[in-house]
């Protein structure tokens, strides 16, 4: 399923300041349910291109419609250029009522106040959110939005490769999974993992499978954290697995996309979200025989590696005349049986675990779901924002190690820029 949902992963680009129009409680001009529930209101909700099914809109609209005797207007959004559109609509009278934001750009909208507050649908409707999923959506303490959904890499494999070697299972952990790549080296012509060295988001999750920060508080500010042991710790390992590798080691996943090499039939593993092996796919359509997917080993079996968690929350508009009506839009689209169809129809983690036996027959969201308790997200602040523009540092710090640098000299490297970067204004 390639999706441009990987687009939500990080904030792109600078947010500026929200103004947020006040609201009451009501539907429009103040008018609260009564015996016609919230007749002849429309609610708008922006929804971002590939997240959800046209049978699920339409499926949850005419339920919507039923309970509320309100209708639903989705207005799908495309990911590049929504950080301005958004920020422009949630300053202006009458914006989305609900709309769909990357997790990661959650914080930056709460603090310059675009978003409602949501606290008290958290203790119904969000008693059993999976922590990992909901550490997004929640900033100074305060519920702002509802996590919807995620995904997480996983990796890729060519079984006929691994035959080829004599590897008979997959690996349960991190050591064995190395070691089995280095059969395959041995054994066979292939290259074990396609692994570029930019390939940043894995190395997040390798910091985050370490407990590591990125980010660290010094005095009123954020400032980097590369040069802490822990990050150091996910540094070698990234290192230890690029070097089975003969990807270039200032290029990422995307350049080439990694999808089109692993088509070849010549490389073993790739380190990857789902919708590559659709890339992959097709470019070969040959190739589809020999995939398999697993979960990204971790130290010890029984405990996959840490993964980023990329994804989506639902968030109320906090100008939005249609607070109430808006709520019960969330009620229903964040209900198990909205949250299962869309996870059994998109392949995509729901927001509870006990949600998870939607993703039966999706081999690789079986595969990613594992590793979903105990994902994370890049540092939840709205200092984050201008890290991940290009150049990125931390593509530029993981370089200077494959090239000989040790970790300590890469971030020192790499640290002015991060801190000018956490430094500027949001």
């Amino acid at each position: 399923m390639k999706r441009k949902l990987i687009a939500a992963i990080g904030i792109a680009g600078m947010m500026v300041s929200i103004a947020a129009c006040g609201g009451d409680d009501g539907g429009d001009d103040g008018k609260k349910a009564g015996a016609d529930g919230y007749a002849g209101q429309t609610l708008t909700v922006w929804v971002m291109d590939g997240s959800s099914p046209d049978q699920w809109q339409s499926d949850l609209a005419k339920e919507f419609e039923a309970k509320t005797k309100a209708k639903v207007k989705f207005e799908i959004q495309k990911w590049n250029g929504i950080q301005q559109k958004l920020t422009t609509a949630l300053s202006e009278e009458n914006p989305p009522d609900v709309f769909e934001i990357g997790n990661t750009q959650t914080p930056a909208y709460a603090k310059t106040g675009g978003l409602a507050d949501l606290s008290d649908l958290k203790s119904g409707l969000g008693a059993d959110w999976s922590e990992s999923l909901n550490k997004s959506a929640v900033f100074d303490g305060k519920q702002y939005a509802a996590p919807w959904f995620v995904v997480n890499r996983v990796v890729i494999y060519n079984k006929k490769i691994w035959a080829d070697a004599g590897i008979k299972d997959t690996p349960k952990t991190r050591d064995e999974f190395y070691n089995d790549l280095k059969t395959i080296g041995e054994k066979t012509d292939a290259e074990p993992i396609y692994l570029p060295g930019q390939n940043w988001y894995h190395f997040v999750g390798l910091a985050i499978g370490e407990g590591a920060e990125l980010v660290k508080k010094d005095g009123d500010k954020y400032v980097s954290n590369l040069a802490d042991p822990k990050v150091a710790a996910a540094t070698e390992t990234y290192k230890k697995f690029q070097a089975l590798s003969k990807a270039p080691k200032d290029k990422d996943e995307a350049t080439p996309q990694q999808g089109e090499i692993f088509a070849k039939g010549k490389t073993g593993a790739i380190i990857g979200m789902g919708w590559e092996a659709g890339t992959a796919i097709t470019a070969n359509p040959a190739i589809e025989k020999d995939l398999g997917y697993f979960t990204i080993p971790g130290a010890t079996a029984g405990k996959p590696e840490g993964v980023f968690l990329g994804g989506s929350n639902l968030a109320v508009a906090a100008g939005s005349k249609k607070q109430e009506l808006a709520k019960e839009f969330l009620k229903l689209a964040l209900s198990d049986k909205y949250e299962g169809a869309l996870a059994k129809a998109n392949g995509v983690i729901p927001n509870k675990e006990s949600l998870q036996g939607n993703l039966q027959g999706n081999a690789a969201a079986e595969a990613a779901a594992p590793a979903a308790a105990g994902g994370d997200t890049t540092p939840l602040i709205p200092e984050w924002a201008a890290v991940e523009n290009d150049p990125n540092p931390i593509k530029t710090y993981l370089t200077a190690v494959l090239k000989g640098k040790s970790p300590a000299e890469a971030a020192k490297q790499v640290e002015g820029e991060f801190n000018k970067r956490l430094a500027q204004q949001q």
